[in-house]
Protein backbone atom coordinates (compact mmCIF):
# COMPACT_ATOMS: atom_id res chain seq x y z
CA UNK A 1 0.00 0.00 0.00
CA UNK A 2 1.70 3.56 -1.63
CA UNK A 3 -0.03 5.27 1.96
CA UNK A 4 1.64 5.24 4.86
CA UNK A 5 -0.84 3.67 7.91
CA UNK A 6 0.20 5.36 11.15
CA UNK A 7 -1.52 3.95 14.34
CA UNK A 8 -3.27 6.90 14.98
CA UNK A 9 -4.10 9.87 12.80
CA UNK A 10 -6.66 13.32 13.19
CA UNK A 11 -9.74 13.46 11.24
CA UNK A 12 -10.37 16.94 10.08
CA UNK A 13 -14.02 17.98 8.40
CA UNK A 14 -15.00 20.69 6.57
CA UNK A 15 -17.28 21.33 9.56
CA UNK A 16 -14.24 21.25 12.02
CA UNK A 17 -12.62 23.83 9.18
CA UNK A 18 -15.96 26.15 9.25
CA UNK A 19 -15.97 25.78 12.95
CA UNK A 20 -12.45 26.99 13.81
CA UNK A 21 -12.54 30.07 10.63
CA UNK A 22 -15.94 31.26 12.15
CA UNK A 23 -13.53 32.41 15.58
CA UNK A 24 -10.64 33.63 13.84
CA UNK A 25 -13.61 35.83 12.16
CA UNK A 26 -14.66 36.20 14.98
CA UNK A 27 -14.45 39.01 18.24
CA UNK A 28 -12.34 36.33 20.63
CA UNK A 29 -9.02 34.15 19.99
CA UNK A 30 -8.82 33.20 23.48
CA UNK A 31 -11.17 33.39 27.05
CA UNK A 32 -14.14 34.30 25.19
CA UNK A 33 -17.20 32.15 25.04
CA UNK A 34 -16.27 29.54 22.71
CA UNK A 35 -14.20 28.03 25.42
CA UNK A 36 -17.44 27.76 28.04
CA UNK A 37 -19.70 26.48 25.64
CA UNK A 38 -16.70 23.66 24.76
CA UNK A 39 -16.77 22.69 28.78
CA UNK A 40 -20.32 22.87 29.31
CA UNK A 41 -20.81 20.51 26.38
CA UNK A 42 -17.54 18.06 27.20
CA UNK A 43 -19.30 17.96 31.05
CA UNK A 44 -22.80 17.01 29.65
CA UNK A 45 -20.85 14.24 27.60
CA UNK A 46 -18.64 12.74 30.03
CA UNK A 47 -21.28 13.01 32.99
CA UNK A 48 -19.66 15.50 35.22
CA UNK A 49 -20.73 18.78 37.05
CA UNK A 50 -17.79 20.90 36.28
CA UNK A 51 -14.90 20.84 33.45
CA UNK A 52 -12.08 23.23 33.12
CA UNK A 53 -10.26 23.14 29.61
CA UNK A 54 -6.72 23.94 29.84
CA UNK A 55 -3.41 23.87 27.45
CA UNK A 56 -2.44 20.16 27.21
CA UNK A 57 -3.56 16.94 28.84
CA UNK A 58 -0.54 17.63 30.91
CA UNK A 59 -1.84 20.75 31.97
CA UNK A 60 -4.56 18.98 33.48
CA UNK A 61 -2.59 16.67 35.55
CA UNK A 62 -0.23 19.14 37.16
CA UNK A 63 -3.26 21.40 37.75
CA UNK A 64 -4.85 18.25 39.44
CA UNK A 65 -1.96 17.60 41.39
CA UNK A 66 -1.90 21.68 42.09
CA UNK A 67 -5.60 21.40 43.65
CA UNK A 68 -4.99 18.41 45.63
CA UNK A 69 -2.31 20.11 47.44
CA UNK A 70 0.06 17.72 46.33
CA UNK A 71 4.20 19.04 47.56
CA UNK A 72 7.46 17.20 48.89
CA UNK A 73 5.62 15.52 51.64
CA UNK A 74 3.01 13.75 49.50
CA UNK A 75 3.87 10.30 47.90
CA UNK A 76 1.49 8.99 45.05
CA UNK A 77 1.20 5.61 43.28
CA UNK A 78 0.87 5.20 39.90
CA UNK A 79 1.35 2.05 36.93
CA UNK A 80 4.73 2.19 35.28
CA UNK A 81 2.78 1.47 32.09
CA UNK A 82 1.51 4.99 31.20
CA UNK A 83 2.86 7.64 29.12
CA UNK A 84 5.35 9.72 31.44
CA UNK A 85 2.93 12.59 32.20
CA UNK A 86 0.81 10.53 34.86
CA UNK A 87 3.46 10.04 37.30
CA UNK A 88 5.91 13.53 35.63
CA UNK A 89 2.54 15.98 37.30
CA UNK A 90 3.70 14.44 40.55
CA UNK A 91 7.37 15.34 40.42
CA UNK A 92 6.66 19.18 39.33
CA UNK A 93 5.01 19.57 42.30
CA UNK A 94 7.95 17.79 44.62
CA UNK A 95 5.97 14.79 45.36
CA UNK A 96 7.10 11.36 45.16
CA UNK A 97 6.11 8.69 42.49
CA UNK A 98 5.79 4.87 44.02
CA UNK A 99 4.66 2.39 41.23
CA UNK A 100 2.40 -0.83 41.37
CA UNK A 101 2.51 -3.17 38.86
CA UNK A 102 -0.22 -3.87 36.35
CA UNK A 103 -2.82 -6.28 35.91
CA UNK A 104 -1.46 -9.16 33.73
CA UNK A 105 -5.02 -9.19 31.70
CA UNK A 106 -6.17 -5.71 31.61
CA UNK A 107 -2.27 -4.05 31.93
CA UNK A 108 -3.94 -1.58 34.32
CA UNK A 109 -3.01 -0.36 37.38
CA UNK A 110 -3.76 -3.23 39.64
CA UNK A 111 -5.91 -3.10 42.49
CA UNK A 112 -4.03 -5.75 44.43
CA UNK A 113 -0.70 -4.93 44.09
CA UNK A 114 -1.78 -1.57 45.25
CA UNK A 115 -3.57 -2.50 48.15
CA UNK A 116 -0.12 -4.77 48.87
CA UNK A 117 1.45 -1.02 48.64
CA UNK A 118 -0.51 0.33 50.83
CA UNK A 119 -0.72 -1.52 53.33
CA UNK A 120 2.93 -1.97 53.07
CA UNK A 121 3.51 1.51 54.60
CA UNK A 122 1.27 3.24 57.89
CA UNK A 123 -2.02 4.46 56.78
CA UNK A 124 -1.50 8.42 55.55
CA UNK A 125 2.06 7.52 54.22
CA UNK A 126 0.60 7.96 50.62
CA UNK A 127 -1.74 10.81 49.44
CA UNK A 128 -3.44 9.38 46.45
CA UNK A 129 -3.66 7.43 43.84
CA UNK A 130 -3.57 8.07 39.30
CA UNK A 131 -5.44 4.81 37.83
CA UNK A 132 -5.20 4.99 33.98
CA UNK A 133 -7.42 4.27 31.35
CA UNK A 134 -4.91 2.18 29.46
CA UNK A 135 -5.52 2.05 25.49
CA UNK A 136 -9.42 2.77 26.63
CA UNK A 137 -10.02 0.51 29.04
CA UNK A 138 -11.94 1.75 32.03
CA UNK A 139 -10.58 0.79 35.31
CA UNK A 140 -12.91 -0.12 37.82
CA UNK A 141 -12.70 3.02 39.77
CA UNK A 142 -15.79 2.08 42.20
CA UNK A 143 -13.13 -0.42 43.72
CA UNK A 144 -9.80 1.74 44.10
CA UNK A 145 -12.16 4.42 45.78
CA UNK A 146 -13.03 2.06 48.17
CA UNK A 147 -9.24 1.71 48.60
CA UNK A 148 -8.53 4.94 48.48
CA UNK A 149 -11.02 5.74 51.35
CA UNK A 150 -9.66 3.19 53.84
CA UNK A 151 -6.12 4.40 53.00
CA UNK A 152 -7.17 8.19 53.08
CA UNK A 153 -6.42 8.69 49.65
CA UNK A 154 -7.82 10.83 46.86
CA UNK A 155 -8.18 9.68 42.82
CA UNK A 156 -6.88 11.77 39.79
CA UNK A 157 -8.13 9.26 36.49
CA UNK A 158 -6.25 9.76 33.94
CA UNK A 159 -8.88 9.28 31.33
CA UNK A 160 -6.61 10.58 28.39
CA UNK A 161 -7.57 7.01 25.85
CA UNK A 162 -11.12 6.89 27.44
CA UNK A 163 -13.75 9.57 26.77
CA UNK A 164 -16.83 7.53 26.17
CA UNK A 165 -15.60 4.21 27.96
CA UNK A 166 -17.40 3.21 31.14
CA UNK A 167 -18.31 0.22 33.23
CA UNK A 168 -20.84 -1.19 35.44
CA UNK A 169 -20.33 -0.72 39.08
CA UNK A 170 -21.54 -3.11 41.62
CA UNK A 171 -25.11 -1.91 41.22
CA UNK A 172 -25.25 -2.26 37.79
CA UNK A 173 -25.05 1.09 37.08
CA UNK A 174 -23.06 2.34 33.85
CA UNK A 175 -20.24 4.50 34.77
CA UNK A 176 -19.00 6.99 32.34
CA UNK A 177 -14.67 7.68 32.43
CA UNK A 178 -14.18 11.21 34.09
CA UNK A 179 -17.88 11.43 35.23
CA UNK A 180 -16.47 12.19 39.13
CA UNK A 181 -18.48 9.68 40.66
CA UNK A 182 -15.19 8.08 42.28
CA UNK A 183 -12.84 9.66 41.68
CA UNK A 184 -11.80 13.24 42.46
CA UNK A 185 -10.85 14.98 39.57
CA UNK A 186 -9.93 13.45 36.24
CA UNK A 187 -7.74 14.48 33.14
CA UNK A 188 -8.44 14.43 29.27
CA UNK A 189 -6.42 15.08 26.10
CA UNK A 190 -7.21 16.38 22.72
CA UNK A 191 -3.46 15.68 20.91
CA UNK A 192 -4.13 15.01 17.29
CA UNK A 193 -4.08 11.26 18.39
CA UNK A 194 -6.74 10.89 21.02
CA UNK A 195 -10.67 10.71 20.49
CA UNK A 196 -11.83 14.61 20.21
CA UNK A 197 -8.98 16.77 18.80
CA UNK A 198 -7.79 20.17 18.94
CA UNK A 199 -3.86 20.24 17.71
CA UNK A 200 -3.05 20.37 21.35
CA UNK A 201 -5.47 20.69 24.48
CA UNK A 202 -6.82 18.94 27.64
CA UNK A 203 -9.80 18.69 30.34
CA UNK A 204 -10.24 18.32 33.60
CA UNK A 205 -13.75 17.25 35.06
CA UNK A 206 -14.88 17.23 38.71
CA UNK A 207 -18.03 17.23 40.91
CA UNK A 208 -16.55 19.30 43.59
CA UNK A 209 -17.30 23.04 43.09
CA UNK A 210 -14.33 23.91 45.61
CA UNK A 211 -12.12 22.63 43.73
CA UNK A 212 -13.26 23.75 40.12
CA UNK A 213 -13.82 27.11 41.35
CA UNK A 214 -9.52 26.45 42.45
CA UNK A 215 -8.88 25.04 38.97
CA UNK A 216 -10.19 28.24 37.00
CA UNK A 217 -7.49 30.53 38.94
CA UNK A 218 -5.00 28.36 38.58
CA UNK A 219 -5.86 27.78 34.72
CA UNK A 220 -5.08 31.71 34.93
CA UNK A 221 -1.97 32.58 37.10
CA UNK A 222 -4.03 32.13 40.27
CA UNK A 223 -5.95 35.26 39.57
CA UNK A 224 -9.51 36.11 40.45
CA UNK A 225 -11.83 38.85 39.82
CA UNK A 226 -14.54 37.08 42.25
CA UNK A 227 -15.55 40.17 44.98
CA UNK A 228 -16.14 38.13 47.53
CA UNK A 229 -12.52 36.97 46.81
CA UNK A 230 -10.82 39.82 46.86
CA UNK A 231 -8.73 41.23 49.96
CA UNK A 232 -9.30 45.30 48.50
CA UNK A 233 -11.64 45.89 45.17
CA UNK A 234 -10.60 49.46 43.13
CA UNK A 235 -12.80 48.93 40.47
CA UNK A 236 -14.19 46.64 37.60
CA UNK A 237 -11.24 46.67 36.21
CA UNK A 238 -9.18 45.00 39.73
CA UNK A 239 -8.13 41.59 40.18
CA UNK A 240 -5.96 40.22 42.62
CA UNK A 241 -3.47 37.09 42.26
CA UNK A 242 -4.48 34.75 45.16
CA UNK A 243 -2.01 31.92 44.63
CA UNK A 244 0.45 31.01 42.25
CA UNK A 245 -0.87 29.76 39.43
CA UNK A 246 0.13 29.19 35.59
CA UNK A 247 -1.12 30.46 32.23
CA UNK A 248 -2.86 27.34 30.89
CA UNK A 249 -5.26 28.36 28.85
CA UNK A 250 -6.66 27.16 25.73
CA UNK A 251 -7.80 29.47 22.89
CA UNK A 252 -11.24 29.68 21.65
CA UNK A 253 -10.61 28.10 17.79
CA UNK A 254 -9.04 25.11 19.74
CA UNK A 255 -12.08 24.77 21.78
CA UNK A 256 -14.26 25.24 18.68
CA UNK A 257 -12.29 22.39 16.90
CA UNK A 258 -12.70 20.37 19.97
CA UNK A 259 -16.63 20.92 20.24
CA UNK A 260 -17.21 20.25 16.60
CA UNK A 261 -15.11 16.99 17.17
CA UNK A 262 -17.53 16.44 20.27
CA UNK A 263 -20.29 16.64 18.18
CA UNK A 264 -19.61 13.43 16.52
CA UNK A 265 -17.53 11.52 19.09
CA UNK A 266 -20.14 9.21 19.33
CA UNK A 267 -19.83 7.80 15.95
CA UNK A 268 -16.07 7.97 16.20
CA UNK A 269 -16.19 5.84 19.05
CA UNK A 270 -18.36 3.60 17.30
CA UNK A 271 -15.84 2.93 14.49
CA UNK A 272 -13.04 2.30 16.68
CA UNK A 273 -15.26 -0.54 18.00
CA UNK A 274 -15.69 -1.71 15.05
CA UNK A 275 -12.33 -1.82 14.16
CA UNK A 276 -11.29 -3.41 17.26
CA UNK A 277 -13.92 -6.41 16.60
CA UNK A 278 -12.72 -6.74 13.02
CA UNK A 279 -9.15 -7.57 14.92
CA UNK A 280 -10.40 -9.75 17.29
CA UNK A 281 -12.08 -11.75 15.07
CA UNK A 282 -9.09 -11.89 12.23
CA UNK A 283 -6.49 -12.86 15.20
CA UNK A 284 -8.60 -14.95 17.83
CA UNK A 285 -7.19 -18.08 16.74
CA UNK A 286 -4.01 -17.10 15.51
CA UNK A 287 -1.81 -17.14 18.40
CA UNK A 288 -1.70 -13.14 18.64
CA UNK A 289 -2.09 -12.29 22.03
CA UNK A 290 -5.54 -9.76 22.10
CA UNK A 291 -6.74 -7.32 24.38
CA UNK A 292 -8.22 -8.42 27.11
CA UNK A 293 -12.57 -7.78 27.00
CA UNK A 294 -13.62 -6.85 30.51
CA UNK A 295 -17.72 -8.05 30.93
CA UNK A 296 -19.91 -5.12 31.62
CA UNK A 297 -17.02 -2.30 30.26
CA UNK A 298 -17.86 -0.25 27.34
CA UNK A 299 -14.10 -0.03 25.99
CA UNK A 300 -13.07 3.13 24.19
CA UNK A 301 -10.53 1.53 21.88
CA UNK A 302 -7.52 4.70 21.59
CA UNK A 303 -5.51 1.89 21.13
CA UNK A 304 -5.44 -2.04 20.01
CA UNK A 305 -2.31 -3.79 21.60
CA UNK A 306 -1.61 -7.12 20.72
CA UNK A 307 1.52 -8.86 21.94
CA UNK A 308 3.56 -11.05 20.16
CA UNK A 309 7.35 -12.55 20.65
CA UNK A 310 10.20 -11.21 18.90
CA UNK A 311 7.86 -7.67 19.00
CA UNK A 312 10.80 -6.22 17.21
CA UNK A 313 10.83 -8.10 13.79
CA UNK A 314 6.99 -7.48 13.25
CA UNK A 315 7.68 -3.98 13.73
CA UNK A 316 10.75 -3.53 11.77
CA UNK A 317 8.63 -5.86 8.65
CA UNK A 318 5.75 -3.37 8.83
CA UNK A 319 7.50 -0.92 8.33
CA UNK A 320 8.36 -2.18 5.37
CA UNK A 321 5.30 -2.25 4.44
CA UNK A 322 4.46 1.53 5.27
CA UNK A 323 2.21 0.54 8.72
CA UNK A 324 3.56 2.36 11.17
CA UNK A 325 2.34 0.67 13.99
CA UNK A 326 3.49 2.01 18.01
CA UNK A 327 5.02 0.85 20.79
CA UNK A 328 2.81 1.36 24.21
CA UNK A 329 4.74 2.66 26.28
CA UNK A 330 8.35 1.96 27.65
CA UNK A 331 7.66 1.22 31.43
CA UNK A 332 8.03 4.63 33.17
CA UNK A 333 10.10 3.36 36.34
CA UNK A 334 13.21 2.56 33.70
CA UNK A 335 13.54 5.64 32.45
CA UNK A 336 16.89 7.11 32.72
CA UNK A 337 15.34 10.30 35.33
CA UNK A 338 13.26 7.64 37.77
CA UNK A 339 16.35 5.36 37.96
CA UNK A 340 17.99 8.18 39.87
CA UNK A 341 15.45 7.24 42.56
CA UNK A 342 15.80 3.82 42.82
CA UNK A 343 13.61 2.02 40.24
CA UNK A 344 14.75 -0.50 38.29
CA UNK A 345 14.95 -3.37 35.72
CA UNK A 346 13.36 -6.11 37.52
CA UNK A 347 11.15 -3.86 40.23
CA UNK A 348 7.85 -4.79 38.17
CA UNK A 349 7.99 -8.12 36.15
CA UNK A 350 4.15 -7.54 35.18
CA UNK A 351 4.57 -4.24 33.15
CA UNK A 352 8.10 -5.11 31.90
CA UNK A 353 6.81 -8.64 30.08
CA UNK A 354 4.00 -6.74 28.59
CA UNK A 355 6.29 -4.31 27.42
CA UNK A 356 8.77 -6.82 25.69
CA UNK A 357 5.64 -7.96 23.64
CA UNK A 358 3.53 -5.07 23.22
CA UNK A 359 2.88 -3.57 19.19
CA UNK A 360 0.29 -1.22 18.58
CA UNK A 361 -1.75 -1.61 15.42
CA UNK A 362 -3.24 1.66 13.61
CA UNK A 363 -6.59 2.50 15.05
CA UNK A 364 -8.47 5.43 14.02
CA UNK A 365 -11.96 6.30 12.82
CA UNK A 366 -11.07 7.10 9.03
CA UNK A 367 -8.85 3.76 8.80
CA UNK A 368 -10.85 2.04 5.97
CA UNK A 369 -11.72 -1.33 5.78
CA UNK A 370 -9.17 -2.37 2.60
CA UNK A 371 -6.97 -0.88 4.95
CA UNK A 372 -7.07 -2.72 8.12
CA UNK A 373 -7.27 -5.77 5.85
CA UNK A 374 -3.84 -5.20 4.62
CA UNK A 375 -2.86 -4.50 8.11
CA UNK A 376 -4.40 -7.84 9.24
CA UNK A 377 -2.83 -9.71 6.11
CA UNK A 378 0.59 -8.31 6.52
CA UNK A 379 0.77 -8.85 10.24
CA UNK A 380 -0.55 -12.51 9.83
CA UNK A 381 2.24 -12.90 7.16
CA UNK A 382 4.71 -11.73 9.62
CA UNK A 383 4.14 -13.61 12.25
CA UNK A 384 3.66 -16.64 10.08
CA UNK A 385 6.86 -16.13 7.69
CA UNK A 386 9.30 -13.68 8.76
CA UNK A 387 9.19 -14.18 12.62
Amino acid sequence: MKQPIPYGRQNITDEDINAVTDILRGEYLTQGPKITEFEQAFAKYIGSKYAVAVSNGTAALHMSALALNVNESSRVITAPITFVASANCIRYCGGQIWFADIDSETFTLSLQKTRELLESKPKGFFSGIIPVDFAGLPVNLEAFRSLADEFECWIIEDACHAPGGSFLNSHSERVLCGSGKYAELSIFSFHPVKHIAAGEGGMITTNDESLYKQLLRLRTHGITRESELLVENHGAWYYEMLELGYNYRITDFQAALALSQLNRADSGLKRRQEIANRYTEAFAKTGIEIPFIQEGTQHAWHLYVIRIDNRKALYDYLRTKNIFCQVHYIPVHTMPYYKQFGWKKGDFPLSEAYYDKCLSLPMYPTLTNNQQDYVIQCVLFGINQII
